[in-house]
């Protein structure tokens, strides 16, 4: 595998307006996702931007950027778009895609999405974790994994996502977490795909890759980093990027 890393950012979030820019501790949040990429060390780094402040803050921090469409519906499309820009030639054959309102992201944790695809079957890698509370497993916002882990095994087919508390009955249920590794011709094939009705009615694009067949398998791991969304969201990631 030849890994590139690319984290999509835009400016319009609704519930938190600006969040790339967000200031903890100094730093715009966008660029402690981008040093917490880095640091992963699989491969470089690159933010895609849907506006030109986005950039000029990674470029400020030393970072490379590169402008997309404002207008592109989804991340996945942003990440693809800006594939093509950086790489048309096709030297990566693997995409990680990183949120980038993960600042509390471990290094270790992008290193492990890369784990499923060491099966050539699977198409997309990405992250579980276990689900702590009744009350988060019954949070419409946090999206829950159907996959069952074999004794002592790290990483386990992915039969569907919800926000529902699925699945029912007694045992672990998994937050996913938004991050993922793709093969590149799966990415391509992904964004080719129209939108699906599984995927319109739960509003997870992940559905989209499942209802056309694709192979999405989850590396567990035990914690995870939150996405900020929120202004308690935000301030909870500088209480804990707070400088020691």
């Amino acid at each position: 595998m030849k890994p590139i890393v690319i984290i999509p950012a835009r400016m319009a979030a609704t519930r938190l307006p600006g969040k790339p820019l967000a200031d903890i501790h100094g730093k715009p949040m966008i660029v402690h996702v981008w040093e917490k990429a880095r640091a992963a060390g699989i491969g470089p780094v690159v933010v895609a931007c849907g506006e030109a402040e986005i950039a000029e803050a990674i470029r400020n921090a030393g970072g490379e950027a590169v402008l997309t469409d404002p207008t592109l519906p989804s991340g996945s499309d942003r990440v693809h778009a800006a594939l093509g820009l950086l790489d048309p030639a096709g030297e990566y054959d693997v995409v990680v895609n990183v949120q980038g309102d993960f600042p509390t992201i471990m290094p270790e944790t992008l290193q492990a999405v890369l784990e499923p695809l060491a099966d050539p079957a699977v198409d997309i890698g990405t992250l579980v974790v276990p689900i702590a509370s009744e009350e988060e497993a019954r949070t419409p916002s946090v999206v829950k994994a159907a996959c069952a882990f074999a004794d002592g095994s790290t990483i386990a087919r992915a039969l569907y996502f919800s926000r529902l508390p699925i699945p029912w009955g007694e045992g672990e249920r998994w937050h996913h977490l938004g991050i993922y590794a793709y093969r590149r011709a799966a990415l391509s094939r992904f964004v080719a795909l129209p939108e699906s009705p599984l995927e319109r009615r739960e509003k997870l694009e992940q559905l989209r890759a499942l209802e056309a067949g694709m192979h999405i398998a989850c590396r567990r791991l035990p914690q995870g980093p939150f996405g900020v969304d929120t202004p308690a969201d935000l301030d909870r990631a500088r209480r804990l990027l707070a400088p020691r």
